[in-house]
């Protein structure tokens, strides 16, 4: 890929340009495990000089998708499923056990904070095609399940939902590739919170359940085919 910048361009432009790229690259396994992600080479394929490489890179090491490499520089991180797998578990116990935590206790879900959520969410844009894909929709897609289990009441148990999601998000962006994906999450987040604005808790937890289970499908599933991907030989 060459870049076609002028003097015109801005820093910030350049500067997002080689993050959203050299992401982009990271996510589908273009570089093999154990390549340095060398500034000079990028700078050179991209077009751009090696600052907004170097900032860039160090974007991508802050979440997690590429890690720093014993004799110095970057390298892509590679993917372990089954530590992946392990912490999706405890997410959606976590996850699961905020929505019932209600349940039987005599309290109840902070019923602002769920309409605040419920607002955020009915009234976001969805993308019309996978070009209009924000890449940060992982974040905002955090902040709803955060969100969702601190209206149960327990400000310990989002603090260890936020270190889960921080472990997982290298994969979790995995599943906002496309509009699809956005979309329905979008659906099923609003589909949730619906069920607890009509105090249905059990409804709650099944359309939670069903939200989970298509996600990790799809993450596994992609995942998988990154770490292949970057395991195959290259000429």
């Amino acid at each position: 890929m060459t870049g076609v910048y002028t003097a015109s361009d801005t820093a910030s432009t350049r500067r997002d340009f080689a993050y959203q790229s050299l992401k982009q690259r990271l996510l589908s396994g273009d570089f093999p495990p154990g390549a340095r992600l060398g500034e000079e080479r990028l700078a050179g394929e991209l077009g751009v000089s090696r600052t907004p490489i170097r900032e860039a890179l160090s974007r991508l090491h802050s979440e997690g998708l590429v890690e720093r490499l014993v004799d110095g520089g970057f390298g892509p991180t590679l993917i372990n499923l089954h530590l992946i797998r392990e912490l999706y578990e405890i997410r959606f116990a976590l996850e699961r056990f905020a929505i019932r935590r209600t349940g039987g206790t005599g309290l109840a879900h902070d019923e602002e904070q769920i309409r605040r959520l419920y607002g955020d969410w009915a009234d976001l844009d969805t993308p019309r095609s996978d070009d209009e894909v924000d890449g940060e929709f992982v974040l905002l897609d955090e902040d709803f399940h955060e969100r969702l289990a601190g209206a149960a009441g327990n400000g310990s148990l989002v603090d260890q939902l936020h270190k889960v999601n921080e472990r997982i998000r290298i994969v979790r962006m995995q599943d906002f590739l496309t509009a699809d994906r956005v979309e329905l999450t979008i659906v099923q987040h609003v589909g949730v919170l619906e069920a607890l604005l009509a105090d249905d808790v059990d409804l709650a937890e099944e359309r939670l359940i069903g939200h989970f289970g298509e996600s990790l499908e799809v993450v596994e599933e992609r995942a998988a085919q990154t770490i292949a991907r970057m395991l195959e030989p290259r000429r």
